[in-house]
């Protein structure tokens, strides 16, 4: 398909970057990233319509589609810079949770076994079990730590009856060994769940979340560069998963459980570049964009943004390694480098 100009239907890619077929790796050997759709919101416990946010994050930039996106801060073009394709959606039934999930985690796995990053579109954060899974079960169970952006600590065992919901994804993994409960790191929590006795099994998994107050009190940089160092000590990479209602309901209104009193979207797009500059980030997920509550598409342009700054980084990451130099955030605009 065309890398240019709108699109429309079912082969829509994320601005437009090359199609590939996640269960045929020959489509996509010299990729670098491949996104991935996860149209699922099944494991929603209040507003639903995650399902349709793969699509408006892959389509809300008013930019044309031509294949260019140069980042002004990094001074990389990551649609240019590294190889970047398109699997589409993984069929998912929001009707048949354990089916879904088993599906998305096969997904990811394949695409992590080629040695490209896998950035999974949601859908809601039921899909962060299969998405770090899939990563871990190429690199290695506990190998593989997480920083997690979220309002919701999602530590929850059985809701509504189930395993499998958008409140459970992490416990599933720490469970299960996938993911050890001392590199698990939650980023802007707040509000009014959970309670003492999951509160309680957190502690006991050695997990470090830094809550809202905390993070106020202390700085947004300096607990990012606590929790980097937890994160890379003994792991072999990082999976990055971005809840949207980390931020501030004023700055991301689209989304199914809206909790007040969170960050900005500029502290969060500030905070995933800087992930993806610094760490070896080896998976990355973004969910719970419901473009039905959205205004304005606000929050389908934040999200698409989180995507372009995650590749910008990753770009420039690999970049510095390439030519020995290092990117600094304090240098002027056009100095050249």
């Amino acid at each position: 398909m065309s890398r240019y100009g709108t699109q429309f239907g079912p082969d829509i890619t994320f601005l437009g970057v090359d199609r590939c077929e996640w269960g045929d790796p020959a489509t996509y050997a010299d990729a670098d990233v491949v996104i991935l759709g996860a149209p699922f919101d099944g494991g929603t416990s209040h507003r639903a319509g995650t399902r349709f946010g793969p699509q408006y994050i892959r389509q809300s930039c008013y930019l044309p589609q031509n294949g260019s996106r140069p980042s002004l801060a990094l001074r990389v073009d990551a649609l240019a810079d590294l190889r970047v394709y398109d699997a589409g959606d993984v069929e998912m039934f929001s009707g048949d949770a354990e089916r879904s999930v088993r599906d998305l985690q096969e997904a990811v796995y394949a695409v992590a076994s080629t040695g490209a990053i896998p950035f999974i579109l949601g859908g809601d954060h039921t899909i962060a079990w299969p998405d770090h899974a899939g990563v871990a079960r190429h690199l290695g169970q506990g190998r593989v730590s997480m920083i997690h952006f979220d309002a919701h600590a999602d530590t929850g065992d059985i809701e509504f009856g189930s395993l499998v919901g958008h409140g459970q994804p992490m416990r599933r993994l720490i469970e299960s060994g996938a993911l050890r409960g001392d590199r698990f790191l939650q980023i802007g929590l707040r509000g009014y769940w959970p309670g003492p006795e999951i509160l309680g099994w957190m502690a006991e998994q050695g997990i470090r979340s830094y809550e809202m107050t905390e993070i106020v009190e202390r700085g947004l940089t300096e607990c990012l560069t606590e929790a980097f160092a937890i994160a890379t000590d003994g792991c072999d990479g990082v999976f990055l998963s971005v809840d949207i209602d980390v931020c501030d309901p004023g700055h991301a209104p689209g989304t199914g459980t809206p909790e007040p009193g969170g960050l900005s979207a500029r502290q969060l797009l500030d905070s995933v570049r800087r992930i993806a500059c610094e760490l070896p980030v080896v998976g990355i997920d973004l969910v719970e964009v419901s473009p039905p509550y959205d205004h304005a598409d606000i929050t389908s342009l934040l999200a698409n943004r989180v995507v372009l700054e995650a590749l910008s980084g990753i770009a420039r990451r690999r970049r510095d390694a390439a030519d020995g130099t290092t990117w600094d955030p304090r240098r002027p605009l056009l100095d050249g480098r």
